[in-house]
């Protein structure tokens, strides 16, 4: 083979090959070695064979050559260690590396030849990554067995306990009952007075004939419509917790001018004001917003409402009505009763009457109702009371106060 022939097997070889003297500085590197650290022929033979090392161990490259430079001989570099080469551009990739020599002139030259081994890298670390899964993927089995093996212990001491079981559902079926037991009962006694009531004025217009006792009539025509207006409203309670059971109601959003709302919802309740009790508005909301009307009315009504019935005559109510960013909030106080700690816990459940509402009417369904209407609004109900000083209800309502999208 000729010295051309050996010239273009160092030339055109597929792994870096690199010469250098024992002072490490580059003599000549072939096409492979320019490629993979970056360099231009020319710059790689005016540079030293320890700028190709990363900077951590150049040092320790620097006395790595020179023990070679003393006792040479043909050997592959590394010996159990990873070793690292550096590209002109700092970055580092993994590499196998071997050395050899010859000597001309008596000057001794080092042969470096460099492999860059990321593919390899890359293939053990996914083995050993594959290798993991697999090692996680029997911890996984043993403990899908283990947890098997739980379940059936659980479900064994499920049977155990069935017994136990079986009275817990006895006693909620007793539950119900009771709660049924206790619909009935209200129901009886809040049906029970308006048809009384009805049936004393119907008799007792009969009793007033001539025309000159209009106003007896009429006083007992206003209780007659005043005791059916609290059936039908006994019956809206009723078909409402009915229709919030069955999700049949759902928000309807549209802009609403909340001074008009409030002032309708007020006006409404001006027949149900005790002597010398008055309702006190107070609003910052200058836009309208974006609600349900209809719910926002029943909500209002249906609170202050409670208000008036529990509060003394000559009281004063305090409504206020506050718009800020993102939220509406509705502020209803009183003077009222009172509702105790204890009863507090129970409020928003269906058909509670506080301890001391006993001799009030209601079907203990009002606030329960108001707090649906108010979860699908999405917002929150929050309140404060104390026996004998009153109660205070805040409600905060999401809203947009901009068009409807």
């Amino acid at each position: 083979m000729t010295g051309d022939s050996f010239e273009a097997v160092f030339t055109h070889a597929t792994i870096a090959i690199i010469v250098s003297d024992e002072r490490g500085k580059i003599k000549s590197a072939n096409q492979y070695a320019h490629t993979l650290f970056g360099y231009k022929e020319p710059e790689m033979t005016n540079i030293n064979i320890d700028t190709l090392v990363p900077k951590d161990v150049s040092h320790r490259h620097e006395h790595l050559r020179s023990t070679f430079a003393a006792n040479p001989q043909v050997r592959a570099m590394g010996h159990g260690r990873d070793l690292y080469a550096k590209r002109k551009d700092e970055t580092v990739f993994p590499a196998e590396i071997s050395l050899s020599y010859f000597r001309q002139a008596g000057d001794l030259f080092v042969v470096a030849y460099i492999l860059d081994i990321t593919f390899k890298k890359d293939a053990e670390r996914a083995l050993l990554e594959q290798k993991s899964r697999i090692e996680q993927l029997n911890a996984e089995l043993e403990q899908k067995v283990v947890n098997r093996t739980r379940a059936l212990m659980a479900t064994l001491h499920q049977l155990e306990q069935s017994k136990d079981e079986l009275a817990k559902a006895l006693a909620t079926e007793r539950e119900l009952g009771e709660l049924k037991s206790r619909f009935v009962a209200m129901a009886s006694h809040e049906f029970r007075t308006p048809l009384s009531a009805v049936m004393t004025s119907a008799s007792l217009i009969e009793k007033y004939p001539e025309s000159d006792q209009q106003d007896k009539r009429l006083r007992h025509i206003q209780r007659i419509k005043s005791s059916v207006n609290h059936l039908n409203d006994i019956l809206e309670e009723f078909l409402s917790v009915g229709k919030l059971e069955e999700g049949r109601i759902d928000a309807r959003w549209s802009l609403v001018d909340l001074p008009s709302l409030v002032q309708e919802a007020t006006s409404d309740l001006q027949g149900i004001l005790k002597m010398g009790q008055r309702i006190e508005t107070n609003f910052d909301c200058i836009k309208p917003v974006l609600s349900d009307p209809s719910l926002l009315r029943k909500i209002l009504v249906n609170i202050l409402s409670n208000s008036i019935k529990y509060s003394a005559e000559n009281q004063t109510i305090q409504l206020e009505v506050c718009c800020r960013e993102s939220t509406m909030t509705i502020l209803v106080k009183d003077n009222g009763i009172g509702i105790s700690a204890d009863d507090q816990k129970h409020l928003f459940e269906r058909f509670f009457r506080a301890k001391n509402a006993t001799n009030f009417e209601g079907t203990g369904l009002g606030l329960h109702i108001v707090a649906k209407y108010i979860e699908i609004l999405k917002g929150r109900i929050d309140l404060t009371s104390q026996l004998g000083e009153g109660t205070t209800i805040i409600i905060l309502l999401p809203y947009e106060n901009h068009s409807i999208n």
